[in-house]
């Protein structure tokens, strides 16, 4: 049998040997935490990441557990909405149930080693980095140049008991700051990026509270009314990183999936889906073809994909976070909501 080693035990790790071949390979996990984590934050699934839960066979327990996102709007600070969007069949589950999901998924047949290597096996077989934006497989890999690059912005997300209604759920955009609610399976989820000082690593959860409700003390109620009755146990803050743009997934017997190839900015939601899509098509490849043509393949369906979404979310990021362009584009989305409307009025006086 042919050896995999992935590094690297979250979404991307755990989808990845969940879908491989446990006939055809002998699949070695690392991960460096003992357990599964206790707190998580939700994630919209996109079609694509669907497909993908369904191809690992898990696409049905992970709707029974998440709440369907309806309907939310684009808002300015202070609530009212410029653009309403309509999720479809997007549901949004925790990432504590889609990592349980996927655990549960993996073959008994897979090795689950709770460690963290500092260097890459020399046994000749396939080893696979899915050990997320600070990837050591990367490091030493594709080198110091692609070290994970800090951003100015902080990561502040958490649940809370309490449902979100219709007229609150949706993204508040302020001047460098943005604000998100949605459906969480018994409550609601919320997030907040905005420009920060803390950190980067280490970062208390209780100080980062305190600076985000003083932020968004000047924001919608529905805004303070979240961060008053969010604690700390329910919190995860962290620094923002991303990755730069790589030329190749793939070096020799050697791949990167997931937030270790093209860790983006948040503000498209597709960064777990993007990671659950790669660990698929990364899978199904190696399955079918032999290795060094199924890594070939993984690396042209892959790379310029991830790449455009990349970007495409740090572009909206740059939007949704404006600081000195926030006044223009507040008028700007308010003239789209203007005409909208006019136009909304004048179909309906038509019929």
């Amino acid at each position: 049998m042919e050896t995999i080693t992935i590094v690297g035990g979250g979404i991307a790790g755990l989808a990845l040997a969940g879908a491989l071949d446990s006939n055809r390979f002998e699949v070695t996990v690392y991960e460096k935490r003992p357990e599964l984590p206790a707190v998580g934050n939700a994630l919209g699934m996109w079609p694509n990441a669907q497909r993908a839960l369904a191809r690992i066979g898990i696409l049905e327990e992970a709707r029974t557990v998440s709440p369907v996102l309806g309907s939310g709007s684009v808002r300015n600070a202070q609530g009212e909405p410029w653009i309403t969007v309509d999720a479809g069949e997007m549901f949004g589950i925790s990432r504590i149930d889609l990592l349980r999901l996927l655990d549960s998924a993996v073959p008994e047949t897979v090795r689950r080693a709770t460690a963290q290597i500092h260097e890459l096996p020399h046994d000749g077989g396939l080893v696979v980095g899915a050990d997320g934006v600070h990837s050591m497989v990367r490091r030493v890999v594709w080198g110091t140049a692609s070290d994970a690059r800090l951003t100015p912005y902080l990561a502040l997300r958490g649940t809370l008991p309490a449902p979100v209604g219709p007229d609150e759920a949706g993204e508040y955009w302020g001047r460098g700051d943005l604000f998100g609610m949605a459906a969480a399976r018994g409550g609601s989820f919320w997030y907040a990026s905005y420009r920060s000082g803390l950190g980067p690593y280490g970062i208390d959860v209780s100080a980062a509270l305190e600076q985000a409700r003083e932020r968004y003390s000047g924001h919608a109620p529905a805004i303070r009314r979240a961060l008053a009755a969010a604690t700390p146990e329910e919190c995860l803050v962290q620094r923002l990183w991303t990755v730069p743009h790589l030329s190749s997934y793939v070096s020799g017997r050697i791949a990167l999936i997931g937030d270790a190839a093209h860790a983006m900015m948040p503000t498209l939601g597709r960064g777990a889906c993007e990671s659950l899509v790669d660990a698929v098509t990364l899978a199904d490849l190696l399955n079918t073809l032999p290795g060094d043509q199924a890594l070939r393949a993984y690396n042209r369906q892959r790379r310029l994909r991830t790449r455009a979404v990349s970007l495409a979310s740090s572009a909206l990021g740059r939007v949704a976070l404006a600081d000195r362009a926030q006044p223009l584009r507040d008028r700007l989305l308010s003239l789209v909501r203007r005409r909208n409307s006019r136009a909304a009025v004048g179909s309906g006086a038509g019929k």
